[in-house]
């Protein structure tokens, strides 16, 4: 069968689920196309000339380079076809943003035949996806006296390519749809369950609001009925895309309700309007920002205060909220991009021009951040190939200093690694390029990231990453179908692109399926790094790490940039003493309550970094604090480390890269080796005093600094989804912390899961020594209920084997994962033992195993959104609590929640954690460190 009926027999599978043909990547099949489109009697000639305008993906795809080739025959008139005429070639050369088709354009430019030149260099003039090999023709052309390539040279000078665009229109009509009340997950409008599909736009967009098809119905019919507005997507009452770091979740919204990104490239739509009445998810905002999307604070709700100004509570504490203004679906709104105002008819609601910075215009009139990101670079290229000043066409760089004002850790790590600054010393607000360091891809979204650097037109990663890898843990749980369809042909694009990669495409080492975080967390070796990760868990306790969308993950494997607003940070100190029998993932609950209730219901963390004075805690068990700040909705966190940490996790670092290196995994540029020996660099640096730890400037400013009191963390604390509030807003937040003796041992637990990112090897020592414990004292262990667990790494496993603990692992479990038959169906009932499974994320991702629907499950994990980890059933509602080891392996021998006492005696013995705060303050005199 020729790939053309394979395509056929395709169409119709799809028209069944009614979608449309899948887009065309592929050369074979395209170049059938072209054969049939040739041969002017065929039968399938008018269908093979639709595809061919109106179905290739653009960029670096194979079936790019075919169309391109095949657009440059028509325009030196080698092929000629009536429907598609020299002209029209041009047109969707234009079209293709990059590579193949500037490479024709190029040829085309260069040239014998004069028109043909002076048209390709029109369009020319219009790119801006050019890479070195591109610029080096036009540089080469320019200098041997090529007057079209000053003249294209010249056009990028001027940064034509982006003045003549259109600007942004005065009014922006708009029509409002509530997708929920309270914060909005990206589970919802990229469920985890459907992970496989995100590659494929338009199938992917039948999960939106989680399949849920009436209230698609609703959101067709609201667009039915306002054809001249553009519908904004609202969070009532809450935080719009927590959660995760989904550019599938973007996609979808602007795919229901943006706009064609280019008639002739099918599904890819970009400027969706979205909202919240508590704001953007940092990660998604950014994520809107890719796609010249516009994001907004509403504000819409506020919280009530008395005649003195004291805020109203409610009878269990909380501040009562107050309407401003209504945003129910249907309401006519109007964004004046003029004055930044938003207004209901003549009535203005609310100023919004934080949505409308300099910065986000230009995204908004570029149709996407990737275009003025490149477009700098094309501009800068130009000026310094014509030996001519950089003309000040784009937003300059937003700088803020304050004479005399101290860093904060994170604004010390942006002033070493910015790019392209004035030179001044920059604080928070300042919005800057960086250099970024280790980049990390994971495997449900890289495939999109993939597609984002095929559509970018780039090769390779850039030189100055230190350190790029893709992981294989979010499918690691169940090797099915899709994964086996999916994750090798990943692997080798990532692999041939230049990074380190959890499988290798020809099997010469053993897949490893490690928790990208955890991965990231020992590859990063510099404390000054900036970390960019495609998941919203890119945490870090060395540098400072962003969870990213795959578009920007994209953009800095191929760049080795970013550009983002320096934080700012909220300072997080202790005292006192932790009591034995505390974990330390309860004083990370704590710390969450403990904020709530001093800033009064205020998240301060929100949108900021959380700078934590961990001091004596290793990057593994610190590693604790740092992930789960994504769900504290912080931007990101620091870690500030004594000396001795600092080379202690350094250590441990290295340990685990030799591991990876030892296996196979290193490439031929040896990455892997080069890091550690940056580390061993800067251990070095450490221990002659030559560059100390990372630490803010004692005065540094913050908005606002936050002591956390270990003396009243008496009890495990847990974080409950609280799924029978009757104010919805409060269902499935982060912010119901709860003590374990609320539940006075009687909460019915279904199942336990230890796993995830969340955990290090000391966490499963715990489970291991519990049981044994437990053993002790009762005789027999018996479950109750499911325990599932789940190792972060095969290192820790192979770690606990050494040290004795995984034999009573192994005695208690019902099942022990086998690399050599790895499950290929999730599993749907859990009976009453130990499941020892495979490294990876597991439950936590929700988008391979889970557990059985209307399940309450205690988890280590960090996901308690609604569907998640459990989805609900008839018989009731599906819940993920959140607690410490301990916890979850009493709730699952005992199949309820424990009391304090049968606690106290499950970790007899064990020490739980070693964190005690720091003795001394750790600071920097004022301008220490700066020249690094």
């Amino acid at each position: 069968m020729s790939e053309y009926s394979e395509y056929l027999d395709e169409i119709e599978d799809r028209k069944k689920k009614n979608l449309d043909p899948k887009p065309i990547d592929d050369a074979k099949l395209l170049s059938k196309i072209i054969a049939q489109i040739k041969d002017v009697d065929h039968k399938h000639r008018k269908d093979s000339i639709e595809f061919f305008i109106y179905n290739v993906l653009p960029g670096t795809t194979t079936a790019a380079t075919v169309k391109a080739e095949f657009l440059k025959e028509i325009i030196l008139g080698e092929s000629i076809l009536e429907e598609i005429s020299p002209d029209f070639a041009f047109e969707q050369l234009s079209q293709m943003k990059g590579g193949p088709s500037v490479k024709v354009l190029l040829d085309l430019a260069l040239g014998d035949d004069i028109t043909i030149a002076q048209e390709a260099a029109k369009v020319l003039k219009t790119q801006v996806f050019l890479y070195e090999a591109d610029t080096d023709r036009l540089e080469e052309a320019f200098k041997a006296g090529n007057t079209i390539a000053k003249e294209i040279i010249e056009s990028y000078a001027k940064a034509e390519f982006f003045t003549k665009l259109p600007d942004l229109p005065e009014e922006i009509k708009l029509v409002t749809f509530v997708a929920g009340i309270g914060d909005i997950s990206t589970d919802l409008l990229s469920p985890g369950g459907d992970a496989h599909s995100r590659s494929d736009r338009q199938l992917h967009g039948q999960c939106m609001f989680e399949h849920n098809k009436e209230q698609q119905k609703a959101l067709l019919a609201l667009q039915a009925k306002h054809p001249d507005k553009r519908v904004m997507l609202i969070a009532e009452k809450g935080t719009m895309g927590v959660g995760s770091s989904r550019m599938s979740g973007v996609n979808n919204v602007a795919l229901w309700i943006g706009k064609q990104a280019s008639k002739y490239i099918p599904f890819i739509n970009i400027a969706p309007v979205v909202a919240g009445t508590n704001g953007i998810s940092p990660i998604f905002l950014t994520t809107v920002g890719v796609t010249g999307g516009i994001g907004l604070d509403l504000k819409n709700w506020v919280k009530k205060q008395d005649a003195n100004g004291n805020l109203i509570l409610d009878e269990d504490g909380e501040p009562v909220l107050e309407q401003k203004y209504s945003v129910d679906t249907g309401t006519i709104l109007t964004i004046n991009t003029k004055t930044k105002k938003l207004y209901d008819g003549e009535k203005e609601l609310m100023d919004i021009s934080s949505a409308f910075t300099p910065q986000k215009i230009e995204f908004m009139k570029a149709g996407g951040s990737y275009a003025i990101v490149f477009g700098k670079k094309l501009q800068a290229f130009a000026a310094k190939t014509l030996g001519t000043e950089i003309l000040p066409v784009f937003a300059p760089s937003k700088e803020i200093s304050h004479e005399g004002q101290g860093l904060t850790a994170v604004e010390k790590i942006f002033n070493k690694n910015a790019v392209g600054t004035s030179g001044a010393t920059l604080h928070a607000g300042s919005y800057v390029r960086v250099e970024v360091n280790i980049v990390g891809s994971q495997d449900t979204t890289g495939l999109m990231t993939s597609q984002e650097l095929e559509m970018m037109a780039a090769t390779v990663i850039s030189p100055i990453v230190d350190g790029g890898y893709q992981s294989g843990c979010h499918t690691a749980s169940v090797w099915d179908l899709k994964s086996q369809e999916n994750i090798p042909r990943l692997m080798k694009f990532m692999n041939d692109f230049g990074l380190i990669t959890a499988r290798h495409p020809e099997h010469k080492y053993h897949p490893m399926t490690d928790v990208i975080h955890k991965v990231l967390n020992d590859i990063t070796i510099d404390d000054w790094a900036i970390i960019i990760g495609g998941d919203s868990h890119t945490r870090m306790s060395k540098g400072v790490a962003f969870g990213a969308d795959s578009g920007t993950v994209a953009l800095a494997l191929a760049t080795g940039e970013a550009s983002m607003p320096i934080p700012e940070s909220v300072k997080v100190t202790f005292k006192g003493k932790m009591k034995d029998h505390m974990d330390f993932r309860d004083v990370v609950h704590a710390t969450q309550s403990q904020m709530l209730k001093e800033f009064k219901g205020e998240n301060v963390f929100q949108g900021r970094i959380i700078e934590v004075h961990i001091g004596t805690l290793p990057s593994d068990q610190a590693f604790t604090f740092t992930d789960w700040t994504a769900e504290m909705k912080a931007k990101a966190s620091i870690c500030i480390s004594q000396d001795d940490t600092l080379i202690e996790s350094l250590e441990i670092a290295k340990g685990r890269i030799q591991i990876m290196i030892d296996k196979g995994m290193d490439n031929e540029k040896q990455v892997l080796q080069g890091l550690i020996d940056k580390a061993n660099s800067r251990i070095d640096e450490i221990k002659t005093g030559k560059k100390p730890p990372l630490t803010p400037d004692e005065n540094a400013k913050y908005h606002a600094e936050f002591v956390v009191d270990l003396d009243i963390i008496d009890e495990p604390m847990i974080a409950d989804p609280d799924v029978h509030n009757e104010d919805v807003s409060k269902r499935y937040t982060h912010d119901t912390i709860r003590e374990l003796s609320f539940y006075q041992g009687e909460k019915h637990i279904d199942l336990g899961f230890v796993g995830s990112c969340m955990v290090h090897k000391g966490d499963i020592k715990i489970v291991a020594k519990m049981l044994k414990n437990m053993e002790e004292h009762y005789g027999k262990v018996e479950f109750k209920a499911p325990l599932v667990v789940t190792a972060p790494t095969y290192n820790i496993i192979d770690e606990l084997k050494e040290e004795g603990d995984w034999e009573i692992l192994q005695k208690y479990s019902g099942f022990e994962f086998d690399d050599s038959t790895p499950k290929s169906t999730a599993r749907t009932e859990y009976d009453n033992i130990l499941y020892l499974e495979r490294p990876g994320c597991n439950l936590c991702m929700g988008n391979q195993e889970k557990a059985e629907k209307g399940d309450t499950v205690m988890a280590t994990s960090t996901r308690l959104f609604q569907g998640r980890v459990v989805k609900d059933s008839d018989r009731k509602k599906g819940e993920s609590l959140l607690g410490s080891t301990p916890v979850v392996v009493l709730s699952a021998i005992l199949g309820r929640t424990p009391t304090l006492e049968e606690y106290k005696i499950s970790v007899k013995g064990i020490k739980l954690t070693r964190f005690a705060p720091p003795l001394k303050k750790m600071i920097s005199k004022p301008n220490h460190l700066l020249s690094y």
